[in-house]
């Protein structure tokens, strides 16, 4: 019987032959009520394809229809080589290419496991599977085979869920191996979140050379205290000593050593018998001997704490002036620039001075002058954040300035109120005692002082009300005497220097310049602009990289811009503002303490 759904015809219409076939409708329909809805899409949704699905899986189980058998190490599977193709990539082109095997009715694949296989065609069948901690590892490489993505992802996703301390890295190798940059990643940064716990499990010690050393030399390496790294790398190392021994130097290079406790390195580090044998160690253990007697005058990629520690490199603003005449600042202020963040510390003690001489003592600050013919002297403790007053200077000086050389602290120069001052004093802070030392070949205020490859250098500067100097005066603590070295290219005062690396750097003095001066070989050279002309600003060195805080400009207004300088790249960038336009301020990198956590 043939159903037709449509119009009635009038059955008068003499051009319209009656079939010989009864023709019937289903329904009638008034037209005016149709509206235009004469047909309807009906879909089952996805429940249509489960079905199909599920009855296939039933066909390849009672191996109805299957055309085709896959054996996977001598296990054979029966399947329908239109599904597989439908499915994979990888199998359309074996079967719907001229490929021998398309047509034969037995396939043998290599590489993978019979039971990666079975749970690979049970997805292929279902669109289902189970995955495993057992099975993940061969189902994502047998999917990456047959080039099942989503499986494949599946498998990958499965396995960021699975990081832990004993596994991580593990994993970490098996994503490498399958560029999965991802998952990499993840567990990359799981390992340095938990590094601890990582260097306690098997895999740690089967990691190459590199691959350690690319956990360890990582300033966001998270640990509680340096010592941990330090014994992380002796158990790898004593784990294969006889072929690990060469490479033991290398490692120390990426453990700060320097910041190991005084007590620790002596009772542990100096008395192991591997490290005893490897002379190659010993300038390792020297530098970090002479950080704990020096202290932040030493400074080298090992001295840099480690964020995760809970300290971190910052510089130290203290006083200044908002503007020429104006009111002194009581301020002591420190900067993080790896965060931005400013932390007021104790106000400075007789705050109505101005022009300070500031330097770091290990891990303290000294503050000298302010005034005319001024002998006071204090020190900021940085663990008990209070300030101390210390033995006052033999000779009261104003616009003088402070370094340290050698655990030492020397004042240099200055102005009594009626001449410029040569006399040079140092302080042991052991004795609480300032002594003289051999005087200056010229008077000069307001030059730049730093200590550098053993030495103190004295730079520029004013040996009276209208002249510059363009000097450069060097110190020998051995000697207890002043040379001559190269002069600087410009005859400047209100000038600001700071070492790094056995290289001398100097800005300020209205030059809209840095300069470079190499103490070793006795030249200078211009290694970049600033973005203007400025005085009596704030220079310090912190996390390898060259600040310039606040100063003056020409028009004599104060500034609140922060310049980062990169000797490694010669950029220079503007990085911040400081909470207030400040000059004439003294600026030191110490190591603080933060009370907040540290996570990836």
């Amino acid at each position: 019987m043939v159903l037709i759904l449509g119009r009635r015809l009038n059955r008068g219409d003499s051009r319209v032959q009656e079939s010989p076939v009864t023709k019937r409708k289903v329904f009638e329909m008034d037209p005016k009520s149709l509206s235009g809805h004469e047909s309807f899409d009906f879909s089952s949704g996805s429940s249509h394809a489960e079905s199909i699905l599920q009855v296939f899986n039933e066909f390849r189980d009672s191996r109805l229809f299957t055309d085709v058998i896959i054996c996977v190490e001598g296990k054979e599977f029966p399947c329908h080589r239109a599904v597989l193709s439908a499915c994979s990539s990888y199998f359309r082109a074996m079967f719907c290419n001229d490929h021998r095997e398309s047509r034969e009715m037995l396939v043998e694949i290599n590489g993978i496991f019979a039971e990666a296989m079975d749970c690979f065609l049970q997805y292929v069948y279902t669109g289902k599977v189970k995955i495993t901690t057992e099975n993940v590892q061969y189902l994502f490489e047998t999917s990456s085979l047959f080039q099942i993505s989503v499986l494949r992802d599946a498998c990958a996703k499965f396995l960021e869920e699975q990081l832990d301390p004993c596994n991580c890295l593990g994993i970490q190798r098996f994503a490498d191996t399958h560029s999965l940059k991802t998952l990499f990643t993840k567990c990359k940064n799981f390992a340095l979140q938990h590094f601890e716990d990582v260097s306690q499990h098997e895999e740690f010690l089967e990691l190459g050379k590199d691959e350690l050393i690319d956990y360890i030399c990582r300033d966001e390496l998270v640990i509680s205290k340096e010592e941990m790294v330090f014994e992380a790398v002796m158990h790898w190392v004593y784990r294969a000593v006889d072929s690990r021994r060469s490479m033991l130097q290398e490692l120390l290079t990426h453990v700060r050593l320097p910041l190991l406790h005084p007590n620790y390195f002596v009772q542990t580090v100096e008395v192991d018998q591997l490290i005893q044998n490897s002379p190659d160690c010993y300038q390792l253990l020297h530098e970090a001997r002479r950080y704990h007697v020096l202290g932040n005058e030493m400074m080298s990629p090992r001295t840099r704490p480690r964020r995760s520690t809970g300290y971190s490199e910052v510089i130290v603003v203290v006083g200044g002036c908002e503007r020429v005449g104006g009111f002194n600042l009581p301020y002591t202020e420190c900067y993080d620039p790896m965060t931005g963040d400013w932390k007021s510390l104790a106000k400075l003690p007789e705050f109505t001075k101005s022009e300070y001489a500031v330097c770091a003592l290990r891990n303290d600050i000294l503050v000298s002058g302010g005034r005319i013919n001024s002998r006071d002297v204090w020190i900021y403790n940085s663990q008990l954040n209070i300030w101390i007053r210390v033995a006052s200077l033999n000779k009261g000086r104003w616009r003088h300035k402070m370094a340290v050389l050698l655990g030492k602290v020397y004042v240099v120069g200055g102005y009594d109120g009626q001449n410029r001052l040569s006399s040079v004093e140092c302080y042991d802070s052991f004795s609480n005692r300032w002594t003289e030392v051999a005087s200056l070949k010229e008077a000069v205020s307001s030059p730049a002082v730093t200590s550098c490859v053993g030495k103190l250098f004295v730079i520029g500067g004013g040996p009276d009300d209208n002249t510059c100097s363009d000097k450069v005066q060097s110190y020998d603590p051995d000697t207890n005497s002043w040379l001559l070295r190269a002069t600087i290219p410009i005859a400047k005062r209100c000038i600001t220097a700071v070492s790094l690396n056995n290289l001398i750097y100097v800005a300020g003095g209205l030059t809209k310049a840095i300069y470079c001066y190499d103490p070793v070989e006795d030249y200078w050279m211009h290694v970049q602009n600033t973005f203007s002309r400025q005085e009596n600003c704030g220079m310090s060195v912190c996390n390898g990289k060259i600040y310039i805080l606040g100063g003056r400009h020409e028009n004599g207004e104060a500034t609140d811009t922060i310049l980062c300088y990169d000797p490694a790249t010669s950029i220079i960038t503007g990085v911040a503002a400081m909470p207030r336009p400040v000059s004439y301020h003294g600026c030191v990198t110490i190591h603080r303490y933060n009370e907040k956590s540290f996570k990836l």
